[in-house]
């Protein structure tokens, strides 16, 4: 978990099948894209770009269970590492599709967070993920992912001090209310277990959208896979 002690949980969900594809950028241009108030988080030498794709199962308040139709739907992440002016560190989000309408309205109006809605698929068979969307009410974001994972590596926890840790163990993400003031939120899962791809075939303008063009013939700096965690999520709070 990410701490020792009982922290508040007001929500539960299971992250599965998720895609880790990371490219690095210089991090005086990840600054300018960042809000007033957060600072870029390098490693070695370099601010990193992430599209994650994945698929939200189970997603319930911490006293209901799973429902049908609402509690299912796939989702997909631009985002980057920064630091907060108070030290806390954590992800900021560039942008969060996902195909469950009612997702994305809960999720703008109390998470403050950039959701949009997109038409997204996803076809998982032996070693292989493939993921796909197209935004419905945004310009910009179409994307196709084909990850082929490696699975004559075992699977492995990021070992502290290692990229990988720097990209994977994320606990705290900010979100920024109209009024300028951040809000931090904080989840709780055991460490990834992932492997490496053996290949990738990425086709997106999700990146773009973000300010970031990436054209699909530039290879990811960092890709990796895990078939999932069960996360708790405790409430927002004021950074």
């Amino acid at each position: 978990m990410a701490n020792s002690t009982k922290p508040k949980i007001v929500g539960c969900q299971s992250w599965r099948n998720l895609a880790f594809i990371h490219w690095r950028i210089d991090p005086e241009e990840m600054q300018a894209a960042l809000p007033a108030g957060l600072k870029v988080e390098t490693f070695d030498g370099s601010a990193w770009l992430a599209l994650v794709p994945f698929s939200m199962e189970r997603v319930r308040p911490w006293w209901s269970p799973a429902v049908p139709l609402v509690s299912w739907f796939l989702e997909t992440n631009v985002r980057t590492y920064v630091k907060h002016d108070n030290g806390q560190t954590g992800v900021w989000f560039f942008s969060l599709d996902a195909n469950h309408r009612l997702a994305v309205a809960v999720a703008r109006r109390f998470w403050h967070l950039n959701y949009i809605h997109a038409k997204m698929g996803l076809l998982t068979r032996s070693n292989t993920a493939e993921y796909h969307g197209r935004r419905t009410w945004a310009a910009g974001g179409d994307y196709e992912v084909k990850a082929v994972v490696d699975a004559d590596v075992p699977l492995q926890a990021a070992q502290q001090g290692s990229l990988e840790f720097f990209l994977l163990e994320r606990y705290h993400l900010f979100a920024q209310r109209p009024d300028g003031r951040f809000l931090c939120g904080q989840v709780h899962h055991d460490p990834y277990q992932y492997r490496p791809l053996r290949s990738v075939q990425i086709s997106q303008s999700l990146t773009d959208a973000a300010g970031f063009p990436i054209s699909s013939d530039i290879e990811p700096d960092h890709v990796a896979y895990s078939p999932g965690v069960d996360v708790q999520v405790s409430p927002l709070f004021l950074a």
